[in-house]
């Protein structure tokens, strides 16, 4: 048993098995750490995924960067700075935010067409 059917076992969604399937391998054929990173961090219980309000996307990301939060985002608090947030999923009101301040939302399969080597990705969560 691979690595990667270990750690998918247990899940019973199919797009998430796949989404955790395609960050092994983009990891393995872009030498990018931050993909494995990521997939180990999905593969383990939901109860356990990140929950990161825009507030804190406010406070701690740079204007123009790019955020990935392995989980929700939430829309808690506000937003001001033009951020692209990348994340399994959005609240409404957080894509609102997120795009009425100016940045975009992605989802993980997104960003990694158009950044395999995840260089300058922050994870937040």
């Amino acid at each position: 048993m691979s690595k990667v059917e270990r750690l998918t076992k247990r899940k019973t969604n199919p797009n998430l098995v796949k989404l955790i399937e395609l960050l092994f391998k983009a990891s393995a054929e872009n030498r990018a750490k931050i993909w494995k990173d990521v997939a180990e961090r999905l593969a383990r219980p939901k109860r356990l995924y990140s929950e990161v309000n825009v507030s804190k996307i406010e406070r701690y990301a740079k204007e123009g960067e790019t955020v990935l939060v392995p989980g929700k985002v939430l829309g808690g608090g506000n937003i001001t700075k033009a951020v692209t947030v990348v994340a399994l999923s959005f609240s409404e009101s957080a894509k609102k935010k997120i795009e009425s301040a100016g940045g975009r939302c992605l989802t993980i399969p997104e960003l990694i067409e158009l950044n395999p080597k995840g260089s300058g990705v922050r994870i937040m969560g």
